[in-house]
């Protein structure tokens, strides 16, 4: 079947599988047969799909879902392939049809790759070193296998590739933070099978610039969902090629963070990335390999408890293979934190979890400002926004933990102009219309305070929305609702098919048998996708309405 493939979904793509590890000269330890099973299953399917005509310059690449042939898919087939190839108990293991088809992915890697050594991102970068770097993760990977498996031929389909790799991620640049660590990695993976002091000059080039780790755990790019895994992966294989057990130290840092940013259901906190993984779901899957080694590693509980719910959905027998050492058996767990309440100033957010309810508070300038969580029941985000002069959103610009709550703050200020009163900028040109506003006298100045408090309160929270200054504004408060769970006391909207009305008493949202309750309502108009608010979000959005000065408290009750 045709495999829409992109550089990050290339970078997970090792088929997840639980299985026991047969190296040469090893004892098979755990035989779980119908998941190495499954892992050849998938193999045979990608197989159906790869370009097999030897007069098609595609010939060895695997299409995506428009037909095109990255590099990338190239390269993980070929890991993937390679795990089901030696291993013993796969029914594709020493499988000749297999390997022909491992030879043309690796000839279509190297048609692909230019005279600098590096392949294309053909979505968006070319002549890509640290796209290359991605690539080489899966490449010497296969090859290092066939080491441990003594298969010169496999590891002579790889080497040219290798080779001519090294050479231009020894001198080529990178585009993001994580990019540094990527390259680092894949040149660390290159020098164990073909060592070439280049190789480790450029490692340390890269990490003299020191990693990118702040004081609360997170890296530059603050994407849980996503380059957090890039970076702990590469930070864990060039500390383990290059013996520089120091490199672990920032990965555990982060891994120690993580464990007070997952919700109930094993979600992780994504409303601090400063990547793609912004407010989307995401979980702790690609965390797996870090967890494992660091878990055997360290003898550490914490990580053992946080690698619990992945297995076996998350396990990659290609990186098994290569890290025969992950199939230990790991330590006794020690329990997550399901009971705290910590603030985090440089990501901008407070983490509140008891037990099966779980808080976040976005206080720096994020319109998202609350979201809380039942189990699986979500409530993505409680904003409000007036039609204050087209800018209204409430996004706060002031927090303060107090010994009531957590209070917010923003100040909005509309005016109107007055004609210039200095003859020397006569006559205003549309080229100077922008630049001469400040030089005009305000009139009918109009503010409006808006003032936000959450607290806990029993088994719940209270929301306290003041807005206050110029009267009679529009005003619309929104609960936006995870899509699929069951809500009862809103009245739809005529308008929308995923706008409610809570014009008074409680509304509860349930998944499955968790949720909450929440009102009450209020609604003094039914306009609620306000000019100047930002668009409704995505799902089933309850609203409550009414006209400033508004002061209204909302409770949330967990069922």
């Amino acid at each position: 079947m045709p495999i829409e493939m992109n550089r990050r979904e290339a970078i997970a793509l090792g088929v997840a599988s639980m299985t026991a590890i047969a190296l040469p000269g090893r004892a098979q330890t755990v035989a779980l047969a119908p998941l190495v099973q499954a892992h050849a299953e998938r193999v045979t399917q990608v197989m159906g799909t790869q370009v097999t005509d030897p007069a098609s310059r595609w010939c060895g690449g695997i299409p995506d879902m428009w037909e095109i042939h990255h590099g990338h898919a190239a390269a993980g087939f070929l890991r993937d392939g390679a795990a089901a190839y030696f291993h013993a108990d796969s029914p594709l293991h020493a499988n000749q049809a297999l390997f022909d088809r491992l030879k043309l992915a690796a000839g279509f890697l190297l048609r692909v790759q230019n005279e600098d050594g590096n392949i294309d991102l053909l979505s968006t970068n070319f002549n890509s070193p640290p796209d290359t770097a991605f690539a080489v993760h899966h490449v010497a990977a296969v090859a290092k296998i066939a080491q441990e498996y003594k298969d010169n031929a496999v590891l002579s389909l790889l080497k040219d590739f290798l080779l001519r790799a090294g050479k231009g991620l020894s001198k080529g640049g990178i585009h993001t933070p994580n990019h540094r660590w990527v390259v680092c990695a894949a040149l660390a993976q290159i020098n164990d099978l073909f060592p070439n002091p280049a190789y480790v000059e450029r490692i340390d080039q890269w990490l003299g610039e020191g990693i990118d780790l702040d004081d609360e755990g997170q890296y530059t790019e603050r994407s849980t969902a996503g380059y957090n895994t890039v970076v702990n992966t590469a930070l864990v294989v060039t500390a383990h090629k290059l013996n520089r057990p120091a490199l672990l130290d920032p990965v555990r840092k982060n891994l120690d963070a993580m464990a007070y940013l997952l919700h109930p259901n094993g979600e992780v906190v994504t409303e601090i990335s400063r990547r793609q993984d912004l407010n989307t779901r995401g979980r702790m899957d690609g965390y797996w390999f870090v967890l494992r080694y660091l878990a055997l590693r360290d003898q550490n509980g914490l990580y053992a408890a946080m690698l619990k719910p992945l297995e076996p959905g998350s396990i990659e027998l290609p990186r098994m293979m290569e890290y025969p050492e992950l199939e230990k058996a790991l330590p006794a767990e020690t329990p997550l934190p399901e009971d705290y309440e910590r603030e985090y100033p440089l990501a901008g957010i407070t983490r509140i979890r008891r037990g099966k309810t779980s808080v976040t508070l976005m206080h720096k300038e994020n319109n998202r400002w609350v979201a809380l969580r039942r189990g699986e029941a979500a409530i993505n985000a409680v904003r409000f926004a007036s039609a204050f002069f087209g800018k209204g959103q409430f996004t706060p610009t002031f927090y303060e933990k107090r010994d009531d709550g957590y209070y917010f703050r923003q100040e909005l200020q509309g005016r109107y102009l007055q004609p210039l009163s200095d003859a020397s900028l006569l006559p205003v040109r549309p080229d100077t219309w922008p630049e001469l506003v400040g030089k005009r006298r305000m009139s009918e100045v109009c503010a409006l305070v808006y003032e936000g408090r959450i607290r806990e309160v029993g088994q719940g929270f209270e929301v306290y929305i003041h807005a206050h200054g110029t009267p009679h504004v529009p005003l619309a408060v929104e609960i936006n609702l995870r899509e699929g769970g069951q809500l009862t006391g809103a009245t739809a909207s005529p308008h929308s098919g995923e706008v409610f009305l809570l014009k008074e008493g409680f509304a509860e949202y349930r998944m499955g048998s968790e949720g909450m309750r929440f009102g009450p309502g209020i609604g003094e108009h039914a306009w609620v996708e306000l000019r100047g608010a930002q668009p409704k979000l995505p799902g089933p959005s309850v609203y409550l309405t009414g006209y400033t000065p508004f002061e209204h408290t909302l409770r949330f009750e967990m069922l």
